[in-house]
């Protein structure tokens, strides 16, 4: 077999490619990326001046209006920000190539700092807005909301802004959900790319917020009540560590190790069933590792009758139409092992969960 295969008698490890496969598939894997990185980018950048800008007029119309829901809105739109900045740090690091102190590439950055933008939405947005309305709630007599034209003109502005980015995040979910041929709330859901997920969860979050924080405001002024405010604040708080939660659970599941969509599942295992050299394929194991990088490792029982070189023909030939059928996996280890009738038992019923789960995802729509 090619680079590092072992076999004995057609019992053994069919592992990788060979190097110039692996080299070619990696550069159109970095094509492919670099292209919807690009959108990616822009995406997060229109969202990163929004933010910058809508902070600073938060900010200032907060101090002046002393308005504990504007203040909380400009503590959101800060840690939006820094955010951006994670984000676009993720964009370029992710797409260096391996080495040999990580052969499998750096895909799993995205993840990280997609980490990092949970805990900042969490720590710089949430707690802070839950202080400011705790500490309203407490001193009513202290917060007393002066200047509410400046509230809302700052407000206003703000959900325009805040409105065009979640835009421009839609159109391109709404993209991405297409190429992969499913609804957009699936995509959001089963989405690679961290990156385009969490810019659309900050942009959502950040609308819910300026609409509360404007009912909080006028529901203070008519009533003179400062606990609307309070309420107002509180309840961006609670949003933004929901949304900080969601994409920090996204997270930490791609970085311990995820498998890939059961879809995209299915489809490597009827390329290999759909070969009458191969008897049961007891385990399909697979991993993201990066927003379009995914790792196959298949262990397969074969026919009686395959000799050494049928065997390494049968293998390179499985590597490449897995990689014509499935291009995200750009690292495919097969093993060629003997089964006994309970791993051919429990084959059996992985396959009956993974047509059933496939089954009600489809349903779901994608």
């Amino acid at each position: 077999m090619t680079r590092g295969d072992e076999h004995d008698d057609g019992r053994g490890t069919a592992a990788d490619t060979d190097p110039g496969a692996e080299g070619n598939k990696g550069n159109k894997g970095n094509e492919r990326g670099g292209q919807g990185d690009g959108e990616t980018r822009g995406t997060v950048l229109i969202a990163l001046v929004a933010n910058l800008v809508i902070a600073l007029a938060k900010v200032a119309g907060g101090l002046i209006a002393s308005s504990p829901a504007l203040l909380s809105e400009a503590a959101h739109s800060v840690a939006d920000s820094l955010n951006e900045v994670f984000l676009l740090a993720s964009l370029s690091r992710s797409r260096r190539r391996a080495d040999a102190r990580h052969p499998f590439g750096y895909g799993k950055e995205r993840f990280f700092w997609s980490m990092l933008a949970a805990v900042g939405i969490f720590v710089t947005g949430g707690c802070f807005s839950f202080y400011q309305g705790l500490h309203t709630l407490l001193n009513p007599e202290a917060e007393e909301t002066g200047g509410y034209l400046i509230v809302y003109v700052v407000l206003a502005v703000s959900l325009l802004a805040e409105g065009a980015s979640l835009v421009r995040a839609t159109v391109q979910v709404r993209g991405q959900a297409k190429q992969a041929g499913r609804g957009v709330v699936a995509q959001l859901r089963r989405g690679d790319d961290p990156t385009v997920r969490t810019v659309f969860a900050e942009d959502a979050a950040a609308v819910l917020g300026v609409l509360l924080a404007l009912a909080g405001a006028g529901l203070h002024q008519w009533t003179g009540q400062p606990a609307w405010e309070a309420g107002a604040a509180l309840s961006i708080a609670v949003l933004l560590m929901y949304v900080a939660y969601r994409l920090g659970r996204d997270a930490k599941d791609r970085l311990v190790g995820q498998a890939v969509d059961p879809v995209l599942q299915q489809r490597a295992l009827e390329v290999l069933t759909e070969r009458p050299e191969i008897d049961t394929v007891t385990r399909l194991l697979t991993m993201q590792l990066g927003p379009d990088s995914a790792l196959l490792a298949a262990r397969m029982d074969l026919v009686d009758g395959l000799d050494s070189s049928g065997v390494e023909r049968l293998c390179v030939e499985l590597r490449q139409r897995i990689r014509s059928v499935c291009p995200d996996f750009d690292q495919v280890f097969l093993d060629i092992t003997a089964a006994d009738e309970d791993e051919r038992r429990r084959a059996t019923e992985r396959r009956r969960r993974l047509r059933e789960t496939v089954e009600r995802q489809t349903a779901d729509g994608g």
